[in-house]
């Protein structure tokens, strides 16, 4: 499936390790940049530059505060916190410490000042108690498209509980025309400020045909440490709130196990999001959603004794990567772990299934060969996103790796060499503020009445967050329809030709649509936002 690109086009000497990574853009000009949380070094900011991949976060440069090179980061994502268009970006630091109370803050850099300024620096949001954190999501509570962030704590010993980062708009010093934005921590106040030892984190409009957004938190225990280890589903309630609706005992809890990486994803195409995530040397599970005649949720696991087999996972991830319409699952795991010795070393390489839809609703799972990224021998727990960031309707995957052991290649880049000549479709819904819309919905009805659902990216993987896109493979399916649903439950349906197939399509939230081809030549459209004025944001065209 993969071919290893790194050395072709990533002529750059990282020699430090990495974590999280995510796809947003950072300079404003239309397209994609990989950012990579630095661990034993600074961040990054990986820009496409005439075919190759430079780093573009220099001292001296405007994106030199996002460096950063104390901070041990661990999770990365990136949304619109203030409804400017633009996203502001959130690094989960850890000053080299797994739990209690953290010494050094994390960091959320917003644009100001042509430069990325760090919001918990400002004097007015230094009271924020830190803790070290390993996941990091956006979370629009309310649907206004502007974004929170939610971040997983590990507690030590009744310390630390799990962080909702947002503006506290009714502050009397918080002025965001003016770039002074106070932050509070709603956790507490919401529901969501639990203590366990978090780890894994995916957010989005889960339950049946809603457009809230809900969480789903994979937890470790540690008897040590006070960690139960139980896994979180929080439902979204109507006045803002959030109930956890796992039941005590139930499958979601996964209690006796440690929890990873987390995906979300229409894994039957039935319509309803379900839940694939890995269990740290434990059983990994396809929990399938299924309602009743009354619209009440259930989720029952699906996983193959194959897919289940234990193994030190550390990132899972749906997509179609081939662009053949199916849904593929990739499970990276951490090579040569330290002090273990359990069964699960032997199968530690990286592992990919494609999913095969039945007509009871069911699925059957293939292996399949992943070329270069199997990883038999990268030491390190491989964060992963992926991003079409060349523009050529394939998707490209990125692991970086944590470990010295894994150095000089703690950042690989693998291109898909299967399904070149495949049918796809790209989906770029906006918020009121021209910031990608995470989150939203995105149902795409095929010539043969056939539906294929994907959720626009909030973060998942493990620490990490993928582009804000929706990305289709159709094999050689043709397309008739497109409906986005956004946070706040506003949905727009539009009508294909044959002539959309192979393009991405830009989708205001007043339903404006637009599209461009594969070609990389920027260009401006006009759209209209809320309140009835007008902006730019850069699109293309062919």
């Amino acid at each position: 499936m993969f071919r290893d690109k790194t050395a072709e086009l990533i002529p750059l000497d990282i020699t430090d390790e990495t974590n999280g990574v995510a796809v947003t853009d950072i300079d404003n000009d239309g397209h994609f940049e990989w950012i990579l949380a630095g661990y034993t070094g600074p961040n990054l900011i990986l820009k496409l530059v005439n075919g190759t991949y430079r780093n573009v976060a220099e001292v001296g440069s405007p994106y030199e505060n996002l460096r950063d090179p104390d901070g041990a980061a661990r999770g990365v994502c990136a949304c619109d916190l203030n409804g400017d268009g633009r996203e502001e970006i959130y690094f989960v630091n850890s000053n080299h410490r797994y739990s209690g109370i953290e010494s050094y803050t994390d960091r959320l850099f917003i644009w100001r000042d042509e430069k990325y300024i760090d919001l918990f620096q400002d004097p007015i949001n230094k009271h924020i108690p830190m803790y070290p954190g390993t996941a990091v999501a956006c979370l629009d509570r309310d649907g206004d498209g502007r974004y929170g962030f939610f971040v997983t704590t590990y507690s030590e010993v009744g310390r630390g509980r799990h962080r909702v980062i947002e503006m506290d708009s009714d502050h009397p010093d918080h002025d965001s025309g003016r770039g002074h934005i106070k932050l509070i921590d709603v956790a507490l106040s919401t529901g969501l400020g639990t203590m366990n030892g978090g780890q894994g984190v995916a957010i989005g409009p889960i339950f049946g045909d809603s457009s809230k957004l809900d969480i789903f938190i994979t937890n470790e225990g540690s008897t040590r440490l006070g960690n139960i280890g139980k896994n979180n589903l929080y439902q979204y309630l109507p006045n803002g709130t959030y109930l956890d609706v796992a039941t005590p005992e139930g499958k979601l809890r996964d209690t006796t196990e440690d929890g990873r990486g987390i995906s979300l994803g229409d894994i039957n195409n039935d319509g309803l999001i379900d839940v694939v995530y890995g269990n740290w040397f434990g059983p990994h599970r396809i929990l399938l959603q299924k309602t009743d005649s009354v619209g009440r949720s259930t989720f029952e696991n699906f996983a193959s004794q194959e897919f289940s087999r234990s193994s030190p996972v550390t990132s899972v991830l749906v997509e179609d990567f081939d662009n053949d319409g199916g849904v593929e699952i990739l499970l990276t795991n951490q090579y040569n772990v330290p002090g273990y010795s359990h069964e699960g070393m032997l199968i530690s390489s990286n592992r990919l299934f494609t999913t095969r839809p039945n007509h009871h609703g069911n699925i059957s799972l293939v292996s399949l060969d992943m070329g270069d990224a199997i990883e038999t021998m990268l030491s390190g727990s491989g964060k992963i996103s992926v991003g079409d960031i060349d523009e050529d309707g394939v998707l490209e995957l990125v692991i970086c790796h944590n470990s010295k052991h894994s150095l000089p290649h703690s950042v690989r880049l693998y291109h898909v060499i299967q399904g070149r000549n495949n049918n796809w479709l790209r989906v770029i819904p906006f918020t009121q503020y021209g910031a990608p819309a995470r989150g939203a919905k995105v149902t795409l009805t095929l010539s043969d009445l056939s539906k294929i659902t994907k959720i626009i990216d909030l973060g998942s993987g493990f620490m990490s967050q993928m582009e804000p896109v929706a990305h289709f493979g159709l094999s050689a399916n043709l397309v008739e329809f497109v409906k986005v649903t956004w946070p706040d439950g506003r949905r727009i349906r539009r009508s294909l030709t044959d002539a959309d197939v192979n393009m991405t399509l830009f989708i205001t939230y007043n339903g404006v649509m637009t599209s461009k081809s594969t070609h990389r030549r920027l260009a401006e459209i006009t759209i209209e936002v809320n309140g009835g004025y007008i902006i730019l944001f850069p699109s293309y065209s062919a």
